[in-house]
Formats: C-alpha cells, sequence, structure tokens
C-alpha cells in the first residue's frame, strides 16, 4: 500500500466516497493537502480527510477504507502515517469524532484516542469526540 497526498485529479474518486463535503471545500482541502489517498498500484483502498479544530488542532474528518479492504489493517496504517505526519508537523495532539451509534468508537479506543466528551445535534445520535496527545519529549 503506497500513501500520498490527494491532488485535483483524485476529485471524483474523492466524492464517489465522501458524501459530507462540497466540491468547493474538497478543492480546498486538497489545495491545502489535507487528503490522503490509500491504494495499490492503482486500485483506491481509501483516503483520509482532516481539517484544523480551532485553526490549531489536527481533527480527523474522515477515514474511510473501500468495503474490499477493510479487515485487513488499511485503516491502522492510515491512521498511523496520519498521525506520524501531524507529529512530524509539529502538533501535540489530535481529534477526530463518531458517533455512539458506530462501531468506530472501538477502533479509535484501540489506538489510543480517549473520549473527552461529546455533543447531541436534534434528533441525532450522541456525537463523541475522541482526543489523542503524543509524547512530544521523543521529537
Amino acid at each position: 500500500m503506497t500513501i500520498r497526498i490527494a491532488t485535483n485529479s483524485d476529485v471524483e474518486t474523492i466524492l464517489a466516497y465522501d458524501k459530507h463535503i462540497s466540491v468547493e471545500e474538497l478543492k480546498n482541502s486538497i489545495a491545502l493537502s489535507r487528503i490522503y489517498i490509500a491504494e495499490d498500484d492503482s486500485d483506491f483502498i481509501g483516503l483520509l480527510r482532516y481539517n484544523l479544530f480551532w485553526d490549531n488542532t489536527p481533527f480527523l474528518n474522515l477515514l474511510f477504507i473501500a468495503e474490499t479492504h477493510r479487515n485487513k489493517t488499511y485503516g491502522s496504517t492510515l491512521l498511523s502515517f496520519w498521525e506520524s505526519e501531524m507529529r512530524k508537523l509539529g502538533y501535540a495532539r489530535v481529534l477526530t469524532s463518531t458517533l455512539s451509534t458506530e462501531t468506530a468508537q472501538y477502533f479509535y479506543q484501540k489506538r489510543g484516542y480517549k473520549n473527552i466528551g461529546g455533543f447531541n445535534l436534534s434528533d441525532e445520535p450522541y456525537e463523541i469526540i475522541f482526543q489523542k496527545e503524543f509524547d512530544t519529549s521523543r521529537n
């Protein structure tokens, strides 16, 4: 598996899997190098998209692995790659969230993410916020 930064040529592929972002915002995220694509040769495996919460803390918005590639450690590898990149950029922590009804919460907990709270939007399940802090003494 290779992991690379998304380019404008990936827009159609990303939109086929990411239903939570507008085309304009997607292009902004690509321009800011905030989307990673995982692939094997030219076979799409998945993607990771993030932004900055409070303009200073990386927040993982989407980690998607194509169904045919799930349960093969690709998600863990992509997440670890992103965490490593965020440490290289000098960040001491990262955030993400998931609905309380989704099993993704267990995926993040297994990888060292801690539940730091959450909120309810109207007619939505509880949204759990997760944080992972990095050991900055190793930098």
